[in-house]
């Protein structure tokens, strides 16, 4: 029968370091004890000898070793044990680290902030309101550009703790919304930017029927992608004539500015709007039509702030997060107030 106690662990168990589970998790990613030194800016000897101090320890404790040498120049063989170790090793570190920033984030230490690059400047005008009180308690702010595509992702892992970007929000889908908290700052469709002349594409609109028969450039995956399979399906690609695919915007607006590509680039209105007043040069020179969703359910831009829902009622009102919060609802409340 088992006796209740103090939990018992074994004395070499309780010699082995995080340092060198930090070791031995280089040596499995890079290789070799020299890789994994130069990655971690030490000699090549102390990390051999942290292997062979763990190859001792966990030898002994589990009668197999970590690592075996295969000769020089070689990367080492991880063993069936030493495998298992490696992800023991991630797994006890990546615990404790977000263990800490779960702690510093609670204080008020630290914030995690992020945002598309369309939404930096709304970010950076709200942030520098804040900066006197944040560096009054010493709190350490990371601002972290994020891909519309990982807006919530980022969320949900809690790399980041609050994100100023855009989502589409399709209707009869709107619980997608749920997890988050969300300053709303505004909603809109798409728009085309186009070279192509008005006699082959009139304005000022195009509806989306229509862009069945134009040459299209679209993004890979994002915010476009996304309107794309909520009016044609999953197989848009099949239903639409696609001129050329990009990853960045960009690439899109050289594409097209050059005439290398004639067609019509799919882009969010926002985009569009500063394409057309002269604040976006490298799409100048093209032509924005505002695209009518008259297929498949009404799919819309929503641009705005997000937060894990919860998070800023679990901390008092001067948190780092909620200072930053109020600051920029408090500009959205002067932009709806200034149309």
């Amino acid at each position: 029968m088992a006796l209740n106690g103090p939990p018992q662990f074994p004395a070499a168990l309780l010699d082995t370091t995080m340092d060198q589970l930090r070791t031995l998790l280089a040596v499995h990613e890079h290789g070799t004890a020299l890789a994994a030194a130069r990655h971690l800016g030490r000699e090549q000897s102390s990390v051999q000898k942290q292997l062979d101090t763990l190859n001792r320890t966990f030898g002994a404790l589990c009668g197999e070793a970590l690592v075996l040498k295969r000769g020089r120049g070689k990367d080492v063989l991880f063993t069936a044990t030493g495998e298992l170790l490696v992800e023991l090793a991630r797994t006890t570190l990546g615990a404790w680290t977000d263990g800490i920033h779960d702690a510093r984030r609670r204080l008020g230490r630290t914030l995690s902030v992020g945002s598309t690059r369309y939404t930096l400047g709304f970010l950076l005008d709200a942030v520098e309101r804040v900066s006197d009180a944040y560096e009054r308690r010493g709190v350490d702010l990371k601002v972290t550009h994020v891909r519309t595509g990982d807006l919530f992702a980022r969320l949900q892992s809690k790399e980041l703790d609050l994100v100023c970007g855009s989502v589409v929000v399709t209707e009869g889908q709107e619980d997608e919304l749920d997890p988050y908290e969300m300053i709303e700052w505004r909603r809109s469709g798409v728009c085309v930017l186009t070279n192509l002349p008005p006699r082959k594409l009139p304005g000022p609109g195009v509806r989306a029927s229509d862009l069945p028969g134009l040459p299209l450039v679209v993004s890979a995956g994002g915010l476009i992608a996304r309107f794309l399979t909520a009016w044609y399906g999953a197989d848009f690609r099949k239903e639409l004539t696609i001129a050329a695919e990009i990853e960045a915007a960009h690439y899109g607006f050289e594409l097209l500015r050059s005439g290398v590509v004639s067609g019509a680039m799919l882009v969010t209105r926002g985009i569009a709007e500063a394409a057309e007043s002269g604040s976006l040069p490298e799409a100048g020179g093209l032509r924005r039509l505002d695209v009518v969703g008259d297929v498949g359910p009404r799919t819309e831009v929503l641009v705005g702030v997000f937060t894990r829902r919860g998070d800023r009622a679990s901390y008092d009102a001067q948190h780092p997060l909620n200072l930053l919060w109020d600051a920029l609802a408090k500009d959205n409340e002067r932009w709806w107030l200034s149309r």
